[in-house]
């Protein structure tokens, strides 16, 4: 009899967990992308955009569309990791690859957390001094003593649906701004796909690249996906969750490309074709408000806001999670070791942003340290993806390896041309 009443109850608990095959079944898995979304529409990223539009028009859009491009193939990449290993990036870096190799992995993430928090931070000051006139240190720390309450006290749902509702506000706010403009849509489209590089351009698009394709986002994404997971080990489950999580990849990219791209739009319509330079966002917003009206310049300010809460504690989760997977543990808010590396990850920004005389550059220069730890990053995701050994039957076709080691390439290209901008 107990015997009887275990294999129902097992059976019972097996059908709770497998995914039903319905229609809707999809918005189940919506969410984790959109986690990902918010990093790279984050205060540096409107600074990185909002200086390519003003400097070069239309010009540099192409880089929006590429990195989009490159987002898409590895962060499905690195949420195919999470799905079939159960392992978040930092995990696996830790369990797979040589001590001394991963390690200096983790640490370099680390800084590109910080570098990402600070930015995210540095925005939320800046939004709040732009609406209540608050003084930019005072901004920053309640800014990231919100986000931390946030994330101490409540559940990963929680944080995910404010994130989702962010998003939204974000995408609506932008949506609104192009309205009141006139776009070249055919300049515009050439600009989507036709590369080129202006001289003295090469800052810029460094930062558009970093503040889009952001190495902590990777990390997080192959976290977050397993928030999702049932039963890993039925096959069919797998597959399934495998497709859809391309879906939400898929989607959830796409909705950062039309955002990224209307902040270019939006400062080459607004300011480069009124032969405007913009050196910091409160700048920004002001000079909105003589073209297109008091109420756009409020928009700006408070999706800006949003913004910056909504990108610091993603970036202060996957600081959590990079430092927690160096003691081979997932994220987990009560676990010291997480809490440890979200602190990490937003203290020491904090500390940064004491020092930062130009916010503005700051948060254009903290993009561009994300381009350059970036190849590190894709270079261990491809080493664990690629093997057998960590992921099974669900290693890497060879044609997924090439196009992941063309993208590596083509992100380490751009960071030899940055060094040689130096000199």
């Amino acid at each position: 009899m107990r015997k009887l009443i275990s294999y129902i109850k097992a059976r019972m608990e097996q059908a709770e967990h497998k995914p039903r095959l319905g229609g809707l079944d999809i918005l189940k898995y919506i969410g984790p992308g959109l986690l990902v979304t918010v990093g790279f529409i984050d205060p540096g990223n409107w600074a990185s955009n909002i200086a390519a539009g003003s400097e070069f028009g239309y010009t540099l859009l192409w880089m929006v569309t590429l990195s989009t491009f490159m987002l898409i193939v590895l962060q499905h990449n690195v949420a195919h990791l999470g799905i079939a290993t159960g392992l978040c990036l930092s995990e696996a870096a830790t369990e797979y690859m040589p001590k001394a190799v991963s390690r200096g992995v983790l640490i370099t993430a680390m800084f590109a957390s910080v570098s990402t928090s600070l930015a995210e931070i540095l925005g939320g000051a800046i939004a709040l001094n732009m609406l209540f006139e608050v003084p930019l240190i005072l901004g920053a720390l309640l800014t990231m003593v919100f986000v931390g309450v946030m994330l101490f006290t409540n559940t990963y749902t929680k944080v995910e649906r404010s994130i989702i509702a962010f998003v939204s506000i974000i995408g609506l706010s932008f949506i609104y701004e192009l309205s009141l403009v006139d776009i070249d849509w055919p300049q515009a489209m050439v600009g989507w796909v036709k590369p080129v590089i202006p001289n003295g351009s090469i800052l810029i698009v460094m930062s558009v690249l970093g503040a889009v394709v952001m190495p902590h986002n990777l990390f997080l994404h192959s976290e977050v996906i397993q928030s999702r997971q049932w039963n890993l080990e039925d096959e069919k489950i797998i597959h399934k969750q495998l497709k859809y999580e391309f879906f939400d990849t898929l989607l959830s990219m796409i909705v950062g490309w039309v955002i990224n791209s209307a902040m270019i739009l939006l400062a080459a319509t607004a300011f480069y074709n009124n032969k405007m330079h913009v050196t910091e966002l409160p700048q920004a917003a002001n000079l909105l408000i003589p073209l297109l009206g008091k109420s756009a310049s409020v928009v700006f300010a408070v999706a800006l806001l949003l913004s910056g809460i909504s990108s610091t504690t993603t970036s202060a989760m996957a600081g959590g999670s990079i430092f927690a997977g160096i003691y081979k543990e997932p994220f987990d808010i009560k676990d010291n070791h997480s809490r440890l590396g979200v602190c990490i990850s937003l203290v020491v920004a904090f500390v940064i942003i004491l020092f930062i005389r130009d916010a503005f550059k700051g948060l254009v220069i903290s993009q561009m340290v994300l381009s350059i730890q970036l190849p590190i990053t894709v270079f261990a995701q491809i080493y664990l993806t690629s093997s057998t050994k960590v992921m099974g039957k669900y290693v890497n076709r060879k044609r997924t390896t090439a196009l992941l080691l063309i993208i590596a390439a083509v992100l380490t290209y751009l960071n030899v041309l940055l060094f040689m901008s130096f000199f």
